[in-house]
């Protein structure tokens, strides 16, 4: 026989507060301590010819200088300028080099802008210069 009666079972709140700092800390550990991709790197196709697979004629070969300068047959030419130059002369295909010179943004720049435009822009590597003693 029961004298008290039994108190209703009432729901315990969980606190929500608590578990946000924690994944939040968890989060900011995991950012912190992982491994990332340098950004001096961009992986892109690197299949250059010397020539086109469709048409056999040789692929021009730009070479992305400092600020937004690219050279081709010689001569340089601003982005925006060699777009135009290369749309007139019906090139729709490219061989993109970089000078020792070049950031990494003058050449994403660049690759995007003549992407952009219509072109096929195909990454060519750059031998390293030997390394001086």
């Amino acid at each position: 026989m029961q004298l008290v009666d039994p108190r209703p079972a009432r729901p315990v709140p969980i606190r929500i507060t608590p578990l946000i700092d924690v994944v939040f800390i968890l989060l900011v550990f995991f950012m912190l301590t992982s491994r990332l991709l340098p950004v001096s790197f961009m992986e892109l196709s690197n299949s250059t010819g010397n020539t086109s697979p469709v048409t056999g004629e040789p692929i021009p070969e730009i070479t992305v200088q400092r600020e937004g300068q690219a050279v081709w047959r010689g001569e340089t030419y601003r982005i925006e300028a060699l777009v135009a130059e290369l749309k007139a002369s019906g090139i729709d295909e490219i061989n993109l080099a970089t000078a020792p010179v070049t950031r990494l943004t003058d050449f994403t720049s660049a690759f995007s802008q003549l992407s952009d435009s219509g072109l096929t822009a195909h990454w060519k590597r750059s031998p390293r210069p030997a390394e001086q003693p």
